[in-house]
């Protein structure tokens, strides 16, 4: 579809949500309300997409402009807020002479589905309507603008709560906030938008009955429930659209071949990707940008956050988090895997260990209560219980680095920087502070002691 443009209104002041955080960008399934959006209408392939702010500018800016790589983003400012008419008339000097469509969403509406938002633009192209509003149907439409029509089926108007009389309170259809418009001819009406209101604001519903009686044909389509529709405007609807995003995603992977043992007590963000035949086992979250091989098991009771994980790898009552694990790995139970970790096939990380910006190469060994920072271990290690990389000095960190096949003893203290050469042996309960060449035992503990007694 050519000439397809977008705008968000996304400068409302969100007072009802408490917060210094612009409404926006409050997260629900792992991705701010705003993201949500511009993800959707990033599906509908348009040629420019304007956004605009207004309370909390600078952060929502700052936003966009890292969302503004994948997508062409223009944030407009409104200075003053005066309704919904006249956040979109901001955008009217930035789009001067583009001919096409216009979608118009909100910026706090997460659950619309791309499918929906197509479906909409495809009526609205396909009936050469000049406005499409996305219409919905609820049983309870207090507080949502009806969509109201006349005798012929048409629509006539939008009429707002405040200003329906009592036989439009009763009508179902409801105006979900989304609109198709052709963009000559919205210009044209929101130029006649008055403000003769109780707010004093100029609201992008009365554009409908403008354009009606100009003589350019509008409509509405019910392609949506209103759960789709829903507007985020406080915490309680923040965590009803959390719940339903993440529904969705549960769903989305079990029918890929995701097994989830118990939906209820599993929690899984919107962008995160998992491959065939992996479990997710009870009271398992997964946030941000993780990706989970095939043939996993994770969990329960494990958190896992922006990483990778390959194929055939365990994870059990664990907390990983930046971190890239790679293929035939178990880890736990009850590990820590740091940022900047990297586990490369075949390790394993035992119970009560901590991996912290290190990597460990192929076959190694983390065996349990153990500590491993800033360090790089080879291939074929075995760390044994209670070894610490002693990495910090109290001013600056310091790598340990372990070469192949090197066999670590029990309550071993590694003091960086230090080199362990190729198949050491470094006996249980040593403290090492120098440098060892391959191939040789180390001790560093002082001799055993035995005295008797004296007898009281």
């Amino acid at each position: 579809m050519n000439n397809v443009y977008g705008v968000i209104l996304g400068a409302g002041e969100g007072t009802r949500m408490k917060s210094c955080l612009p409404k926006v960008l409050h997260k629900v399934a792992g991705k701010e309300l705003i993201s949500h959006v511009i993800g959707c209408l990033n599906h509908v392939k348009m040629q420019k997409l304007f956004v605009v702010i207004g309370n909390g500018s600078e952060l929502v800016s700052k936003h966009l402009e890292e969302l503004n790589k994948k997508i062409n983003i223009a944030p407009v400012l409104q200075e003053k807020r005066l309704g919904s008419g006249h956040a979109l008339l901001q955008v009217k000097k930035y789009a001067a002479g583009l001919k096409g469509h216009l979608i118009v969403m909100c910026g706090d509406t997460p659950l619309v589905k791309q499918t929906t938002i197509k479906q909409l633009l495809r009526y609205h192209i396909k009936n050469k309507n000049f406005a499409t509003v996305l219409s919905g149907i609820a049983e309870n439409p207090y507080g949502y603008g009806r969509i109201v029509r006349n005798s012929s089926g048409n629509v006539s108007c939008i009429v707002e709560e405040k200003s329906a009389d009592a036989e439009q309170k009763l009508i179902k259809e409801i105006n979900s906030g989304i609109y198709c418009f052709d963009l000559q001819a919205l210009w044209q009406a929101l130029s006649k938008v008055k403000n003769n209101n109780s707010k004093k604001e100029y609201y992008l519903t009365d554009v409908i009955s403008i354009l009606n009686k100009s003589g350019y044909k509008t409509d509405a389509v019910s392609l949506t429930t209103e759960e789709e529709i829903l507007g985020i405007n406080d915490r309680k609807q923040l965590a009803y659209a959390e719940k339903i995003l993440r529904n969705r995603k549960l769903e989305e992977l079990m029918a890929g071949g995701v097994t989830v043992t118990d939906p209820s007590s599993t929690y899984i963000d919107n962008d995160v990707i998992i491959g065939q035949d992996t479990v997710i086992k009870p009271n398992t979250l997964i946030e941000g940008k993780v990706k989970i091989g095939k043939n996993c098991i994770i969990g329960p009771n494990t958190c896992i956050s922006d990483s990778l994980i390959g194929d055939n790898t365990a994870v059990l009552y664990s907390y990983v988090e930046k971190a890239d694990i790679r293929n035939n790995i178990k880890i736990g139970p009850f590990s820590h895997i740091r940022p900047g970790t990297v586990l490369k096939d075949n390790v394993k990380v035992g119970n009560f260990s901590e991996v912290k910006k290190s990597v460990i190469d192929q076959g190694s060994k983390i065996n349990h209560l153990s500590y491993i920072g800033d360090a790089a271990i080879g291939k074929g290690v075995n760390i044994g219980a209670g070894t610490i990389t002693c990495n910090y000095d109290g001013t600056k960190k310091y790598r340990t680095i372990i070469h192949d096949d090197v066999f670590v003893g029990s309550n071993v203290n590694l003091v960086a920087p230090v080199k362990i050469g190729k198949k050491v042996l470094i006996a249980a309960g040593s403290t090492i502070t120098e440098n060892v060449l391959p191939n040789k035992l180390t001790i560093a503990r002082a001799r055993q002691i035995i005295k008797v007694r004296k007898k009281k």
